[in-house]
C-alpha cells in the first residue's frame, strides 16, 4: 500500500510507518549534508595551517568557537520546532548552509574563515531539534530505533564523510575546493524538504496509546497548541478530520511559555541523565576525533589524504555496523528487558570508551585500525538506542525543545573536545598523550547513563498514558 493510500484510509497502532519512510530518507539526508558541511575542516586542516601559519591551539578552537554559537541558538531553535512548521523551518536552514559553506572557501584570511565556521555551527544546530521533532510524529515508538538509528547515524557518519572527502578534493584540487562542491548537494536537499507533508503533533502517540487496530484520519498539520488536539479525541468514524477542517491551521502554535517547557524537560530524570552522559561522550569523541587525522599522519608518516581516508573510513564502517546493531538490540531489548534501550546504549559506551583507550597504545597501524573499528562499533550501539528514549520520554508538545537542550549539552560536549586536546598536545609535546585527557570522561558519561535505566521505561510509559485518548490526556 503506498503512503497516499495509507494516507487516505487512515492509519492504526500497528503501522510503523504511518508518513512512510520518505521522510526518514529527506532528514537522513539533511544530518548527512550537515556533517559533512561541519566536518571538512577536519580533512583539509593540515594544509590550512599550512596556508595561514596557524597552530594546535588556534586549529583546535575553530570546531569549539562553532560550537559554542550553535549552543546559543539551540534551545530557541526548538522553541520554534514546537510553534512553527517544522519542514519549511530545515529547508531554509539547509539553503543557509550552502550560503555558508561557499563563503569558507571563498575566505581570503583566516579570520574570515573562522567567521564563516562560527556562523555555520550556529546555522547547523537549528535542524537538531526540528528533526528530532518531526521524526518523533512521523513514527510510533516501536520503529523510533530505526528512524532515530538511520538519522543520528549522520552525526557521525557525516564527520567520517566530511574528513575523507575533504582530504581527498583538498589533496587533488586544492582545500577551497572542497567547500565549493558541498554547496550543491544542499541546495537539492532543501528543496526536497519543502516537499514532505508536515506531520500532525502528538497524533502518532496517541493513536498509539489507544491500541486500535482500526483505521484513524490523518489530520491536517497539527499548528495549534497541543492541549486543543489532544482535547479532540482520536477515533475511526472520521471525527478527527472534521475537527481539524473546522479548525483552520493557524501561523503558529500557542502553549506554554519556553521557561515551562524547560522546566517541564528538566524534570524528566531518564532525559537529563542521558543528555549528560552522551555530553560527555562526545565531549571525548570529538576531541579525538577530530584529531584522529593527523594523529595518524604525524605518527605513522601516512600522508594528509591517506590519513583523512583511513580514519574517516573507520568512523563510517565502525558507526554504521554499530547502528544496525543497535537497532536490533532496541527492538528486542524494549519493553523486554528493564530499560533495555539504556542498557545497551549506556552498555556500548562503557566498553567501547574503554577499547578506545587501549587503541591508543597499539605501536603498529594496522592493529591500531583494526583495534579502533572494534571500538567504534561497540559506541555507535548508543546512537539509535539513546535518541530513541529521549523522544520516548519528552510529550510532543515539548519535544522540540527537548532535543533542543539535548543538542545544547552535544554541542557544549563538542565544542571543548576538539580544544582541550589541542591545548594539551602544545602543553605535553604529544597529541596521544592528550587524547587520553578525555577517556576518562567517556568512562564517566556511560555510567551516568546507566544510571537511569531504571527510570527510562516509567518514564515513557508516562508519555503515553498522558497521550491517552481515553484519559484525557494531552499531546505531550
Amino acid at each position: 500500500m503506498t503512503h497516499t493510500e495509507r494516507a487516505s484510509r487512515g492509519i492504526s497502532s500497528h503501522d510503523l510507518a504511518p508518513f512512510g519512510w520518505a521522510p526518514l530518507v529527506v532528514i537522513f539526508f539533511v544530518g548527512l549534508v550537515d556533517r559533512i558541511e561541519y566536518n571538512i575542516v577536519s580533512g583539509v586542516l593540515p594544509l590550512i595551517q599550512d596556508e595561514w601559519g596557524i597552530g594546535d591551539g588556534l586549529a583546535g578552537s575553530i570546531p569549539t568557537a562553532a560550537a559554542i554559537a550553535g549552543a546559543i541558538v539551540a534551545v530557541p531553535a526548538g522553541y520554534l520546532a514546537d510553534r512553527y512548521r517544522r519542514t519549511r523551518l530545515m529547508a531554509v536552514v539547509v539553503l543557509a548552509w550552502s550560503v555558508i559553506t561557499v563563503a569558507s572557501g571563498a575566505a581570503l584570511s583566516f579570520a574570515m574563515f573562522y567567521v564563516t565556521r562560527i556562523v555555520l555551527g550556529a546555522a547547523e544546530n537549528i535542524d537538531n531539534p526540528v528533526a528530532g521533532s518531526l521524526l518523533g510524529d512521523y513514527y510510533p515508538p516501536r520503529s523510533r530505533d530505526r528512524a532515530f538509528g538511520w538519522t543520528r547515524l549522520t552525526q557521525y557518519a557525516g564527520t567520517a564523510v566530511g574528513t575523507i572527502l575533504g582530504g581527498v578534493i583538498a589533496g587533488a584540487f586544492g582545500w577551497r575546493t572542497a567547500f565549493f562542491v558541498m554547496a550543491v548537494p544542499g541546495l537539492l536537499v532543501a528543496w526536497r524538504c519543502l516537499r514532505l507533508r508536515e506531520p500532525p503533533r502528538g497524533f502518532v502517540d496517541r493513536v498509539a496509546a489507544s491500541g486500535t487496530s482500526e483505521p484513524i484520519p490523518i489530520p491536517d498539520a497539527d499548528v495549534r497548541p497541543a492541549r486543543d488536539a489532544a482535547d479532540r479525541p482520536v477515533r475511526g468514524d472520521g471525527g478527527a478530520r472534521e475537527a481539524d477542517a473546522a479548525d483552520p491551521p493557524a501561523r503558529g502554535r500557542r502553549g506554554p511559555g519556553l521557561g515551562a517547557q524547560l522546566r517541564e524537560v528538566l524534570a524528566i530524570r531518564t532525559a537529563v541523565c542521558v543528555g549528560l552522559g552522551v555530553g560527555i561522550l562526545t565531549l571525548g569523541l570529538t576531541g579525538i576525533f577530530y584529531w584522529l587525522p593527523s594523529l595518524v599522519h604525524r605518527t605513522y608518516g601516512v600522508g594528509v589524504g591517506a590519513a583523512a581516508l583511513t580514519t574517516g573510513g573507520i568512523s563510517l564502517l565502525g558507526v554504521l555496523l554499530g547502528t544496525l546493531l543497535g537497532m536490533r538490540l532496541g527492538r528486542r531489548w524494549h519493553g523486554v528487558r528493564r530499560g533495555g534501550r539504556v542498557l545497551a546504549g549506556g552498555g556500548g559506551m562503557l566498553i567501547g570508551s574503554a577499547i578506545l583507550g587501549v587503541s591508543l597504545m597499539v605501536g603498529t597501524f594496522w592493529l591500531f585500525t583494526a583495534v579502533l573499528l572494534i571500538a567504534v562499533s561497540i559506541m555507535a550501539v548508543a546512537i539509535p538506542t539513546l535518541t530513541a528514549t529521549v523522544a520516548d520520554v519528552i510529550g510532543a508538545a515539548s519535544r522540540g525543545v527537548g532535543f533542543g537542550v539535548l543538542q545544547l549539552v552535544l554541542t557544549a560536549g563538542a565544542a571543548g573536545g576538539p580544544l582541550i586536546v589541542g591545548i594539551s598536545s602544545q602543553a605535553t609535546g604529544s597529541l596521544t598523550a592528550a587524547m587520553y585527557v578525555l577517556i576518562v570522561p567517556m568512562l564517566l558519561g556511560a555510567v551516568v547513563t546507566l544510571a537511569v535505566r531504571g527510570s527510562s521505561d516509567r518514564e515513557a510509559h508516562r508519555v503515553l498514558s498522558d497521550a491517552h485518548p481515553g484519559e484525557g490526556g494531552t499531546a505531550g
